[in-house]
């Protein structure tokens, strides 16, 4: 038999892979050569998938190129935030710290009136014991700026406490035999205090914690029961704590406080103020139902002409009870002390009320962290001028960030501030 010849071009022996790769070349060719148009009259149209058709832009002169498709990073919208200050996160503190918050924006004027920022003093207590872990230079000025940040505007710093004092002092040298605490701290810890707070407006009161109250833990116990310088009697004002009382009356003890005082606002003569608190005074309970009234308004007018005659720029403050309970159960009748001004303690929830009727003649209103439900009313009242905070759990950085919050609260929320008439 002969062979068979197949008619033709022969392409039908192409596979029929190659033949498809070939036209899909020739096509891709006819693209970029601006002949795709002549071609698809004479093809049915081909569907390319999404991805690949928006890799080949339309060449038509009546629209503009494709642009690649965005990834959408959210259907919401995307809130441009406030440029704000950060504060330095404290590195070395006592107590956990707070991550500090930015500084918080001025409230507006329709609620400038009703703002924790309109009080002249907000202050915070920081214990005697907030500077024993020997805090370096850095650290002390982060955690001011911290508190700066919070809207605290001025730091009650302890500096003495329990019969001896949180800094090198040579009046307790040459009459206790100790120049200090047997704590550790930097010696220039309350210089450094003191210097970042006037750099950020802020002002410095130091705290004489315990006034003229001693425990058996302090250091001069054994001395101050030797000499007699104690009253008869254990001082059980509060539950579980037992304190001993210094006796003005005895000269040696009376000596000690005037000079030590004199010599503390000449060795910081920046310090704001000093103050003091009911521990300056005498528990109508003790025996013998003695009337130290007249001998401790004695000491306390010494003691402040003493401090005025070495620093007249300080100020002398206490934190007390109110006129009536301080002279009824605590023989301190401040009225006649000459103070430059007193903040009335309100920590008692169920006089809280009756106490701010004395506190609006003062300088201000002291309460401690468990009563802050009570700074919206406080912040609200135009009659309360300072509100100072004492944190009781020892953790004033936690303290300052709730006070924060609950001030960016009141802000935004003005009408839930509760309306306080006052007498």
């Amino acid at each position: 038999m002969g062979t068979k010849q197949n008619s033709g071009c022969g392409c039908l022996k192409i596979p029929l892979s190659v033949a498809i790769l070939m036209v899909g070349g020739g096509y891709w060719w006819l693209i970029y050569l601006g002949n795709v148009t002549k071609i698809t009259k004479l093809l049915p149209p081909i569907q390319l998938p999404a991805p690949i058709a928006n890799l080949f832009p339309s060449k038509s002169t009546n629209s503009q190129p494709t642009p690649l498709p965005i990834p959408k990073q959210s259907s919401q919208p995307i809130a441009v935030r406030p440029q704000v200050a950060v504060a330095p996160v404290p590195s070395k503190i006592d107590s956990k710290p707070q991550l500090p918050l930015p500084i918080a924006a001025s409230p507006s004027p329709t609620n400038l009136q009703n703002s924790w920022e309109k009080k002249a003093i907000r202050g915070i207590y920081l214990s005697r014991y907030q500077i024993t872990n020997n805090a370096d230079e850095q650290t002390i000025r982060q955690r001011v700026r911290y508190y700066r940040s919070q809207g605290i505007n001025t730091i009650i710093h302890g500096v003495w406490g329990n019969g001896c004092t949180m800094y090198n002092s040579e009046v307790m040298q040459q009459m206790l035999w100790a120049k200090s605490c047997p704590n550790q701290f930097q010696d220039r810890w309350l210089e450094w205090t003191i210097d970042e707070a006037h750099k950020q407006g802020m002002q410095v009161h130091a705290y004489f914690e315990k006034g003229i109250k001693i425990d058996k833990n302090s250091p001069i116990f054994d001395r101050a029961i030797a000499k007699k310088w104690i009253v008869p009697g254990v001082d059980r004002t509060y539950a579980k704590v037992e304190h001993y009382v210094l006796d003005v009356e005895v000269p040696e003890v009376a000596d000690l406080f005037k000079r030590m005082l004199a010599e503390f606002v000449v060795k910081y003569p920046k310090i704001d103020a000093v103050q003091w608190d009911d521990y300056l005074g005498y528990h109508a309970e003790l025996p013998g139902k003695v009337d130290r009234t007249a001998s401790l308004t004695t000491f306390v007018q010494q003691l402040i002409a003493g401090m005025k005659a070495a620093n007249p720029a300080v100020s002398f403050d206490i934190c007390h009870h109110n006129p009536y309970w301080a002279k009824r159960y605590f023989a301190a009748d401040w009225e006649k002390w000459k103070v430059d001004r007193v903040f009335i303690q309100d920590y008692n929830e169920k006089n809280f009320k009756d106490e701010l009727n004395y506190a609006v003649n003062y300088a201000g209103v002291a309460i401690t962290d468990g009563q802050l439900h009570r700074l919206k009313e406080l912040t609200a009242n135009p009659k309360i001028k300072s509100i100072l905070i004492f944190p009781l759990a020892g953790k004033p950085e936690e303290t300052a960030d709730r006070v924060q919050k609950i001030d960016r609260e009141n802000s935004s929320n003005p009408a839930s501030i509760p309306q306080v008439i006052t007498k």
